[in-house]
């Protein structure tokens, strides 16, 4: 493989890595998830200041879509939604805890 084939293949890996994780609240959405098992919809807001619940609806249906988190609706009154990571998302976690630690190291450097 030559190095053009090479950086695009990397370049096409990061573009949807970036696509399912991206953006200002799925990876605070993450973490939340990553500490807490299950988790639901008001717990999520209360955790993420700022955040509306377009926002958060739309954040979530999209990894849900990307199956990197379970969405499961009870049928009873009043209802209830719980989220959780899925199996396949857990395998990300490591490389997030890597990148995590990657940041902390370069924020002590550049200060």
């Amino acid at each position: 493989m030559d190095d053009k084939t090479k950086d695009k293949s990397i370049n096409n890996h990061l573009q949807y890595l970036l696509q399912v994780i991206g953006g200002k609240w799925k990876l605070p959405i993450l973490c939340i998830l990553t500490k807490k098992e299950v988790v639901r919809f008001n717990e999520l807001k209360r955790e993420l200041n700022g955040i509306t619940n377009m926002s958060l609806s739309n954040c979530l249906q999209e990894l849900e879509q990307y199956k990197i988190i379970n969405r499961v609706q009870y049928l009873e009154m009043p209802p209830r939604v719980e989220y959780s990571l899925t199996e396949n998302s857990k395998k990300l976690i490591p490389s997030l805890k890597g990148l995590s630690d990657w940041a902390k190291e370069q924020m002590e450097i550049d200060v």
